[in-house]
């Protein structure tokens, strides 16, 4: 059992938790008196939902789990034991350094049990065993890359982290139509970065994805965060600069070249034309 209370820093890994942010986040929410209803529409981590449950223990807090969060949380004993385990073959490893053979091929056999078993953890697992940066959520994802001794000493703790939380799994926009017309609802917006499909995610988010995001910044609370590489805040403001624009691209014809980096990676060039507001004929 652990004694911490409150976490300023989700319990177990996750990319991209606003643990920074923290001191601000609940600045802001001082500022919403009249509201007693938050609904975290991209929960990630929880870390933002428990916090706001800390703050305000009167207002009911929805948690969207989408990433399944909850259940890695439910099973953190047996991902402590893992890590037992896995410390043990270690314990003549320096730590960061890699994990030679056969030390390697004998952590992954450990694991490999458990996964026999039912659930494993490899997000968690893999930031005790993986170069800084790499996330993988599957046996077959872990077991490509090499391995370094980067292994947590102590267990971890989640005693407390999802208490009074109401925890749903919904796509984020029935979660807020289901909450848009409730004036006294405060929406926190926490949206995937754009463009990026990383081991921590489930999906890959492009600009209109992204884009789409702002409706629910119409006529709502909100607390909303972004990052200056989406340069979404740019792009409102010259929307609104340009008010009257429509569509340029409208009836253009399209044509597309596509380009191969690697086996695995590539990128789409496209060429637009119009000619006199009309659509061009090929």
């Amino acid at each position: 059992m652990c004694s911490k209370k409150v976490f300023n820093s989700a319990p177990l890994p996750f990319m991209g938790q606003k643990r920074r942010f923290i001191k601000d986040f609940k600045e802001a929410l001082a500022q919403f008196d009249e509201v007693d209803v938050i609904v975290d529409l991209f929960g990630g981590s929880g870390l933002l939902s428990h916090v706001a449950k800390h703050e305000r223990p009167d207002a009911r807090v929805i948690y969207n789990d989408f990433d399944c969060f909850c259940e890695r949380v439910a099973n953190v004993e047996t991902t402590n034991e893992i890590l037992a385990r896995i410390r043990v073959l270690l314990k003549d490893t320096a730590q960061d350094k890699k994990v030679p053979e056969p030390l390697r091929s004998k952590v992954l056999e450990a694991i490999k049990e458990y996964d026999a078993k039912g659930y494993v953890d490899y997000l968690t697992l893999g930031s005790s065993l993986l170069f800084s940066g790499k996330w993988v959520n599957s046996y077959e994802g872990l077991a490509k890359h090499t391995m370094y001794n980067c292994v947590k000493q102590l267990d971890y703790c989640v005693d407390g982290y999802l208490d009074g939380l109401e925890i749903v799994h919904k796509d984020y926009k029935e979660l807020f139509a289901e909450y848009k017309d409730n004036k006294r609802v405060l929406f926190l917006i926490d949206p995937p970065y754009l463009s990026t499909e990383v081991g921590a995610y489930k999906c890959y988010w492009k600009l209109r994805d992204y884009l789409d995001v702002l409706n629910c910044l119409r006529d709502t609370n909100y607390i909303y965060f972004t990052s200056e590489k989406s340069q979404v805040i740019e792009l409102c403001k010259w929307i609104r600069e340009n008010p009257d624009l429509k569509d340029p691209f409208e009836n253009a014809e399209m044509r597309v070249q596509n380009n191969k980096i690697s086996y695995c990676a590539g990128f789409a060039d496209i060429m637009l034309v119009k000619q006199n507001g009309c659509k061009l004929v090929s």
